[in-house]
């Protein structure tokens, strides 16, 4: 069915492209990232492991997109965009996993009803000097090993976001109904937040809440918050980034500790024409937890980008983490490590389409 389903979606996209494309914009798009990846302490025997990965440096994705003009400076939008697991071709969750969205573009801004990614992801993948690379970056999402990966939720379901520019402003707000019978409030999400760029500086700011729901025996509810802050400097050849991000998930179970974290993270890009060289730490300052299990992880990366053409690089990328009295700490924000370090090489092709 799911196979089905994929190339029902393929034939409708390309029928699309060439018969509606009088009456509207309709773009196939996708973005192919697979690499070879060395990884150490990959099993819980601590031994290494070589693996084809998929999304060494952006996930790997297809779909399409298009609008209307209706007149008056104004256009109906939609987006269809679904994962790809390179490695083996499945897949990567629901066949639109990634967006799936219709509303209206103008001159006051875009307003869109269905799945895509919040207002704080929109604004934070702008301040990661990794450009959310699954292999590495903890800008998003934390690493996938411990009690949690301190990150934030990068979409949401049954959404409705509004975006808006002004000059060098940037900003929006995204809400993602809970649709609970009973209240209104169970399962709810918000994200909300704002940038703003100009001669060569950026400021950021965002919030984000997602409500869990009640749990009958206190009539409290797990609610997650997190919030950010980011600065960019680019002057030449050069760029500057840096960013934080306070994360708190408070728990409505009784006699049940807060989960608290709070991640930094700074890198700087050298882009000499068509090689782009980042160097990037990430830091989550673990709280609330007992001594002796406070990971207080760090990650260092270092990563060289060849353009071959506007829509194809190469690219090779190295990463090393670390944890505090002997946690355990993973380079990946999909795949747990099994050891206290580590250590990570990858080399792999992007192409866009």
């Amino acid at each position: 069915m799911k196979k089905s389903a994929l190339a029902l979606a393929v034939l409708a996209a390309l029928s699309l492209n060439t018969t509606a494309h009088a009456q509207t914009n309709v773009q196939v798009y996708g973005l192919m990232d697979a690499g070879v990846e060395y990884v150490t302490h990959a099993s819980p025997n601590g031994d290494s492991m070589v693996r084809v990965i998929s999304g060494g440096k952006n996930t790997s994705r297809w779909g399409f997109r298009g609008s209307e003009d209706l007149g008056g400076g104004l256009k109906a939008v939609f987006n269809l965009e679904g994962g790809i697991l390179m490695d083996t071709g499945a897949q990567d969750g629901a066949l639109f996993k990634r967006q799936a969205y219709v509303g209206l573009d103008g001159s006051l801004g875009r307003l869109v009803i269905g799945r895509s990614f919040t207002t704080t992801y929109d604004l934070v993948i702008k301040f990661d000097p990794m450009g959310f690379a699954p292999n590495y970056s903890w800008a998003t999402s934390g690493n996938a090993t411990g009690p949690s990966k301190y990150g934030m939720t990068t979409a949401f379901d049954n959404l409705i976001k509004y975006s808006g520019h002004t000059g060098g402003f940037t900003y929006g707000a995204t809400i993602g109904l809970g649709e609970q019978a009973n209240n209104s409030s169970d399962g709810r999400k918000y994200a909300v937040g704002g940038s703003w760029f100009g001669g060569g500086f950026g400021v950021m700011a965002s919030y984000e809440q997602v409500n869990g729901n009640t749990v009958a025996a206190t009539g409290n509810r797990d609610k997650t918050t997190a919030f950010h802050l980011g600065a960019d400097y680019k002057a030449g050849q050069w760029r500057a980034v840096a960013g934080m991000r306070g994360y708190k998930l408070e728990s409505g179970k009784a006699a049940t500790p807060d989960v608290r974290g709070d991640t930094y993270w700074g890198g700087i890009i050298y882009n000499p024409n068509a090689w782009t060289l980042t160097g990037a730490v990430y830091h989550v300052n673990t709280k609330n937890l007992p001594a002796e299990k406070d990971a207080d992880p760090t990650m260092f990366v270092a990563r060289a980008m060849y353009a071959l053409s506007k829509r194809t690089d190469l690219y090779m990328v190295a990463a090393h983490a670390k944890a505090d009295h002997g946690q355990l700490v993973g380079l990946s924000r999909d795949d747990p490590g099994f050891g206290s370090t580590q250590n990570g090489f990858t080399a792999g092709i992007q192409h866009r389409f």
